[in-house]
């Protein structure tokens, strides 16, 4: 019988590793950058072309390598960082398995030049598809210069599956700031083909945040430091006001390696609760500093799981740092326990002679003295006095003030009506305490001398009907006059549509409005700009500035003049509608949202619609008077869909008749 269990070649073990260990093109610059790390360099330049498809190069002045350890170090489990099982538990580098080189030169082309200190001449080695090419004596500076061409060219499946070459230089440059975060003593370079994008020169650690993330950060940034037998917390959090959308200023780092920890995530945010919004996420930046031996960090091929042994306690070391550092800053009120005036609690003691306190009261007490002189008691008094319209009881359409109340029990009606031009008109029985009544359902004032029509501008009539027999109560509008609007409360506002009683959410139709306003405008290509009387500068990130030049056209289409440079950008127009926001949360708040629609250019340009509607929604929601309230109504009824947000939330809620009636029985 024939033996079916067979030793694959070792080319095809590590293409199968190189699954694991790249890809994508920013693994292998994270894997290269963390060894030119553990090199002891002082300064690292890292160079990548066509999203890191065509090339990657990586330049470091470390130690370098020798011929001999250079032909090595692309053999599979050749390391120079741990001899035996018990070092990975007690790791001081980044890399350890030996597998990062030779799985990256199986499925590239790699040219590796180096020299030690020593040497006068160093080596050049070549490597194709993971078979050595050749090694020859080259000169070149101490160090080693790393050449990846051709990234996946001989598994062709795996290339295509690679993203377009923007969002891989994104990738590459998310890990290039992860590597830098790490080692702010360290100088880093970062190129896109000829251009340099990014120049960090050693900094402390508040420096290098800034200049990775942008300098608007730094007067955000609020210290932690917490020092215990089980780990040493250091970084930046930020402050409740500055929280974004995104999750993209949040790094966690243990013994100086870059990690993701959803459980400690939790500890932070948990640190937030009440003061930030539920959709918004805070920024942190922190340096958790444990012994070796308590964490595993050989866990998953990307080296970004780690496990805790004491997890739990650093969960509570961090989430006290970060309230601790919030408290200070005066957002969360913290507890003195070192009051001098302190209160003093009695203590029980034996034969101890304890008095009642007397109670006393004063007979001569009226709670009613403040109410006047004047109020009457009524017998068989109502819970809704009975209204009847006596026009000559209402000088200036307001009703007067009567000491009688009664009147028959049975078979009377009460109508309380809102007219253009005659006011609110009532029985001439009622008091004030109507009004007040009227205040709580409307949710407005009406005890002033204003006119209703100043409040409600278009007619309408509501009549109560009470009596022997139980009747409908009924909701009726003249169909020669425009739909009826009536404000209830803050936000709300009520109108008649096909029969029904609407009840429409502000915030909501202004975001409907804005949102289809905004999808016109980018359709027909007829946005209004704003220039502003001084352009203002804005401080961003590499990533930032990328994203910036990838969306500069849709930028333009809302409106934007945005001048994009290095560094920063400057922005010298906005929409019309947005000139009295605040132009940083503007622009990443849009930049944000473009980001998160990848799936096409339509689905974005629908999420940078939205976000955009949503801001101006929560910032124009300050409509009060009648006029725009209609005007609003009128607008959202000529909407493509005037139901729903771009969100899905509804817009307005109806009430049927039949759903009155049943409420009403």
């Amino acid at each position: 019988m024939t033996e079916k269990i067979k030793l694959l070649p070792e080319a095809v073990a590590n293409q199968i590793a190189a699954g694991e260990v790249v890809n994508r093109p920013a693994s292998v610059v994270k894997e290269m950058m963390e060894n030119a790390v553990d090199a002891g360099s002082r300064n690292i330049t890292v160079c990548f072309r066509d999203g890191g498809k065509t090339l990657i190069q990586i330049v470091d002045d470390g130690c370098g390598m020798t011929p001999a350890d250079a032909r090595m170090a692309f053999e599979r489990h050749a390391t120079s960082k741990i001899s035996n099982v018990e070092d990975i538990y007690r790791l001081s580098t980044f890399g350890f398995r030996g597998e990062a080189l030779a799985s990256i030169a199986s499925v590239a082309e790699v040219q590796l030049k180096t020299r030690t200190e020593g040497e006068q001449v160093g080596t050049q080695i070549e490597l194709a598809a993971g078979n050595f090419v050749s090694q020859d004596p080259v000169s070149c500076p101490v160090g080693s210069q790393f050449f990846i061409r051709n990234l996946f060219y001989n598994v062709p499946a795996r290339r295509r599956f690679l993203e377009k070459s923007s969002t891989e230089s994104r990738h590459i440059t998310a890990e290039y700031q992860r590597v830098a975060l790490c080692n702010p003593e360290i100088g880093f370079s970062l190129y896109d083909g000829d251009s340099l994008i990014s120049k960090l020169p050693p900094a402390t650690l508040r420096q290098r945040i800034c200049s990775v993330i942008g300098k608007n950060i730094g007067r955000n940034l609020l210290d932690v430091s917490a020092e215990t037998s089980l780990a040493r917390i250091e970084g930046f959090v930020g402050r409740p006001e500055s929280a974004r959308q995104n999750n993209r200023e949040q790094f966690l780092f243990v013994n100086g390696r870059y990690f993701k920890s959803p459980y400690f995530h939790k500890a932070v945010v948990s640190a937030y609760e009440k003061l930030i919004q539920p959709n918004t996420q805070p920024s942190y930046f922190l340096y958790i500093t444990v012994d070796p031996v308590k964490i595993d960090v050989n866990v998953h091929p990307q080296k970004t799981e780690v496990k805790f042994t004491d997890g739990s306690d650093i969960w509570q070391i961090i989430n006290a740092a970060a309230r601790e550092s919030l408290a200070k800053s005066g957002a969360v009120p913290s507890l003195d326990f070192n009051l001098d005036a302190s209160v003093e609690i009695p203590v029980s003691r034996n034969k101890a002679v304890y008095s009642q306190p007397r109670i006393t009261a004063n007979p001569e007490f009226n709670p009613f003295e403040k109410y006047g002189d004047d109020i009457e008691p009524v017998e068989n008094e109502k819970l809704l006095p009975d209204l009847d319209p006596s026009p000559e009881d209402m000088p200036d359409g307001r009703p007067t003030r009567s000491s009688g109340g009664g009147g028959k029990s049975g078979g009377r009606s009460a109508a309380v009506r809102w007219g253009a031009g005659s006011g609110i008109e009532t029985d001439g029985t009622d008091n004030t305490g109507d009004l007040e009544f009227i205040d709580s359902l409307v949710g407005t004032d009406l005890s002033d001398n204003r006119d209703a029509d100043s409040i409600f501008e278009d007619e309408s009539y509501i009549e109560f009907i009470s009596g022997d027999e139980a009747l409908q109560g009924r909701l009726s509008v003249e169909t020669d006059q425009q739909m009826p609007v009536m404000p209830l409360g803050s936000r709300y506002f009520t109108t008649v549509m096909d029969g029904s009683l609407a009840v429409v959410d502000i915030p909501r139709a202004l975001e409907a409005v804005l949102y289809d306003r905004f999808m016109n405008m980018l359709a027909n290509g007829s946005s209004v700009s704003q220039q502003l009387l001084f352009p203002e500068t804005l401080a961003m990130s590499v990533d930032d500035i990328s994203a910036m030049r990838e969306y500069a056209g849709d930028f333009s289409s809302f409106g934007f003049d945005i001048a994009i440079g290095e560094q920063e950008i400057e922005v010298r127009a906005l929409p019309a509608d947005f000139t009295d926001l605040p132009v940083e949360q503007l622009v990443y708040d849009l930049l944000d949202a473009m980001r998160d629609g990848t799936a096409g250019e339509e689905i974005r340009r629908r999420k940078a619609a939205s976000a955009l509607a949503s801001i101006g929604s929560m910032s124009r929601c300050r409509i009060k008077t009648s006029e725009e309230i209609s005007q609003l109504l009128g607008q959202l009824l000529s909407c493509a869909n005037y139901s729903y947000t771009p969100a899905g939330k509804r817009t307005m809620a109806l009430i049927t008749e039949d759903e009155i009636r049943k409420k009403m029985s």
